[in-house]
């Protein structure tokens, strides 16, 4: 059996495509490590998910290097003559997801009950609602869960009993 082409559009099943999304983030970081040791290339990739989380790679010891390094190589393009739009459009584009890796970062922490002391009264009232609607819906599925199993485990009995009054009737006419 052959591998066939594929349409590349999203992929409307969100089962479906949480599954393609782990498996090709797993071949793309393996590619990236591969360019990596056989091209001895200092390699870094980032990648957010739909729900925000963030995934990433490097080839050397910290990302952090990588991109101080890319700053770095930006800068002296700077110098050397002006920069094509192109490349400016990168750099914005790499400063906003810069930015926003930052700031996902921050809020997960923060989430996490580390961080805190920076932020306002407000800020922490906001956090703490957040936190709340969250663990309201956690406990709410857990609930529903329980419920599901309980409800299962009734039947589960019902039928049981139901076999055993067949199996004692069974013995009784022996």
């Amino acid at each position: 059996m052959t591998r066939q082409k594929i349409e590349i559009k999203k992929i409307d099943n969100p089962t479906a495509r949480q599954v393609t999304f782990s498996k090709r983030r797993r071949g793309l970081f393996k590619k990236a490590q591969e360019l990596s040791t056989l091209c001895d290339a200092e390699v870094a990739l980032i990648v957010f998910s739909t729900t925000g989380r963030l995934f990433d790679y490097s080839s050397s010891r910290s990302m952090k290097q990588v991109i101080d390094r890319h700053n770095l190589h930006s800068q002296n393009l700077h110098k050397f003559d002006q920069p094509s739009l192109q490349l400016q459009l990168e750099s914005s584009t790499y400063a906003i997801l810069s930015k926003e890796m930052a700031d996902r970062t921050r809020e997960l922490r923060q989430m996490k009950g580390e961080e805190l002391q920076e932020l306002n009264m407000e800020e922490l009232m906001r956090l703490e609602k957040s936190l709340e609607g969250g663990l309201s819906r956690v406990v709410q599925t857990k609930g529903e869960r329980l419920l599901n199993e309980i409800d299962a485990l009734r039947r589960k009995e019902a039928q049981l009993t139901e076999e055993n009054l067949r199996l004692k009737q069974h013995f009784i006419w022996r």
